[in-house]
């Protein structure tokens, strides 16, 4: 096991851990993205076109989840393709068309959706809820604390 220390700023040691819980979950909803057929990235904008409620364009959901638009664009276009979204005109950007889901693709999200509460249900037999929502909400404000700091313009480095 690779020994490391803890780093001087604790800005960093959180970012650390957080990266660190990211590759855990990856892995374990590995064998849930493998049976839907679709990638990781083309799960998660999958996701976040089902899961919003008004239909977002390839820049916003590039912005909310901070990867660049081309990646969402290629995740989109997968999908698209595959049937699982479309696009609509958008009334607000001639060139960012809405995305919205099909139903093959809610169906697919759905069963993505059943397979993951499997996983996550056995997880919360080790971890409280009460502690995961506890959790949740802490990363939550510190990401809009995050996003206000960008905001500001005080992130010039």
């Amino acid at each position: 096991m690779l020994k490391t220390r803890h780093p001087p700023n604790p800005m960093f040691e959180l970012i650390d851990e957080l990266l660190r819980v990211n590759g855990r979950v990856k892995s374990l909803f590995a064998s849930v993205n493998a049976r839907s057929g679709l990638l990781a990235m083309e799960t998660t904008v999958l996701t976040a076109v089902v899961e919003s409620h008004l239909a977002p364009t390839v820049p916003q959901i590039g912005r909310s989840l901070g990867n660049p638009r081309q990646v969402i664009q290629r995740a989109a276009n997968t999908l698209i393709a595959a049937g699982l979204i479309e696009t609509a005109p958008n009334p607000h950007h001639k060139r960012a068309p809405l995305l919205l889901a099909t139903r093959k693709g809610k169906l697919l999200k759905h069963r993505a959706d059943a397979l993951a509460s499997k996983a996550t249900n056995a997880l919360l037999r080790s971890i409280s809820a009460r502690k995961c929502r506890r959790m949740a909400g802490e990363v939550r404000e510190l990401r809009s604390e995050i996003e206000a700091y960008l905001r500001s313009g005080k992130a010039k480095t």
